[in-house]
């Protein structure tokens, strides 16, 4: 997700400032990655050089005063283009996880070793957003399942790995 599209998103509801749209940000996507101050405001300066922000006046504050910021015709322009793009599939086809089970067979290392400490790490990581999911609202429902079933998927990869290992140690070691 790019924060440029996403602040995009978050000002066409109307004008805002940093302040506001780094909260706003942060309530509906940033709950494990919040966004730094520095971040959107250099942000903002991008959207406004390039044409898809305008500054909309200037607010108030308990420190220094506020630009706001609106959205322009441009910035609609490319955020519907960015909305109804299709991301790109991630194939995952160059994985650290496989490089390390390569590299543990090729060095006379234990993968299975390898293979177990990660499935405890995944199945750690999927209890912590089950707990999360339960105690979340939809949209906070609907993005743990996204991850949690990136997590299924790895933890097949998993089993299927150390199924295999044997006859993966026959193919590198060689």
């Amino acid at each position: 997700m790019t924060i440029s599209n996403t602040l995009l998103g978050l000002l066409e509801a109307g004008p805002r400032h940093g302040y506001d749209l780094k909260h706003a940000y942060d309530e509906r996507f940033g709950h494990d990655r919040p966004l730094h101050y520095g971040q959107v405001y250099s942000t903002l300066s991008r959207l406004l050089r390039n044409g898809l922000v305008e500054e909309s006046g200037i607010e108030p504050g308990g420190g220094p005063e506020r630009k706001r910021y609106a959205i322009t015709e441009a910035g609609v322009t490319n955020l519907e283009t960015w909305l109804t793009s299709p991301e790109d599939p991630a194939p995952y086809l160059q994985n650290t996880l496989y490089t390390k089970v390569v590299l543990a067979l090729l060095s006379d290392r234990s993968a299975t070793e390898i293979l177990d400490h990660q499935r405890s790490a995944h199945l750690r990581a999927m209890r912590e957003l089950t707990k999360r999911k339960t105690a979340g609202d939809l949209a906070d429902q609907l993005i743990c399942d996204h991850a949690l079933f990136h997590l299924e998927a790895d933890l097949r990869w998993l089993e299927l790995t150390a199924a295999r290992l044997d006859d993966l140690r026959k193919q590198v070691v060689t």
